[in-house]
Order: structure tokens, then sequence, then C-alpha cells
């Protein structure tokens, strides 16, 4: 906890794929009904990776890949869990299109993780994780400048390139003092 900021904040270093998922199925660990994950990095970071292993750790039904072009898919529980709602919103040009998709209806029951959605869907939640990704330039991306929903984001990485520094800053009293995993 960052005595300061009043922001619980983590810094996890993850070499490849692999670990990217794990990390995701230890912040699954954490997560409950009515929490919103707010991931941003770079095309190829690893967002749709991370929200994979989201996926697997709330045992939702349906496999997790880059919602861009219908922008949202709901993932039910096979658990009894929450629900996981992932959002892109890579192409949302406007806060009313975000707000046409009508996320704060489910918030209280579901996961949402949202990709792309810095700057945009904070409002919806006081407390919520942010999470950014960062990867070094190149490494695992497809290179033919094709943009996300494509193949080239995280499904096109070979896993074996490129360290991804991750940054997990819990925002809000639901988030301080709740350890953080360090996975890796």
């Amino acid at each position: 906890m960052n005595e300061r900021t009043g922001v619980n904040e983590l810094e996890v270093h993850l070499p490849d794929t692999g670990a990217t998922r794990a990390f995701g199925e230890a912040l699954a660990a954490l997560l409950r009904a009515g929490d919103l994950v707010v991931l941003s990095g770079d095309l190829g970071a690893g967002k749709t990776t991370l929200t994979q292993g989201i996926g697997a750790g709330l045992g939702i039904r349906g496999q997790v890949a880059s919602p861009t072009f219908i922008i949202a898919r709901v993932h039910p529980s096979v658990t009894g869990g929450p629900a996981l709602v992932h959002v892109d919103a890579y192409r949302l040009g406007s806060l009313d299109e975000l707000e046409a998709l009508d996320l704060d209806a489910s918030l209280d029951e579901s996961v949402t993780v949202v990709e792309w959605g810095e700057g945009l869907v904070e409002d919806l939640a006081e407390d919520r994780l942010e999470i950014a990704i960062e990867r070094p330039h190149g490494a695992g991306r497809a290179g033919d400048g094709a943009g996300p929903g494509d193949g080239s984001d995280d499904e096109a990485d070979d896993g074996s390139s490129g360290t991804r520094t991750v940054t997990v800053r819990g925002v809000g009293p639901r988030w301080a003092g709740i350890v953080l995993p360090v996975v890796g």
C-alpha cells in the first residue's frame, strides 16, 4: 500500500504467456462479483492472455478471445461464481458508445474486465483494479501492422519473447489491505 496515495500497488515481471495466464488465475482468486478490472497496454502486450487466466481462475464457460469486433462477451461461470464480462473498448469512439453497452447493469453481478478502458471506464466503479502491461517493442508480434482481434494481439505470441512488466493498482477501499499476488 502506498501510504502517500492510498493506492495498493504491485509490479511483477512475467517472462512468458504461461506466467501471464498464471498471474491472471492468481488475480481471479481475489475477484468477486462487482469487481472492475481495467487493462491497458500496447498491442500484443498480453491483455487477452491475462484475461484468459482470469477466466480460468473464475471457472467460466467458453474460450476467452479478443472481443474487439463483438465489443463485449459474457462468459457464465460453471462453478457457481460470478460471470466474466470481457469488453474491448479499442474501437469505442465516445463515452456515449460505452454507455450504450450498459455495463453498469451487470457490474454488480459479474467480474468485468475492460481492455483499452483506461480513461473511459473509471467512473463505473470507485473500487477497481487498474492493470498496465508493458512489453518490449516487437516481442511476439505478428509484425504485419494488423490490429486487435485479428490474431495479432496475444494469439500470435510464441510465449518466449519479451518479459512483461505488469503494474497492478488496487484503487478504492475494496482493495485496501488486499495482498496482491506475486507470480512470475
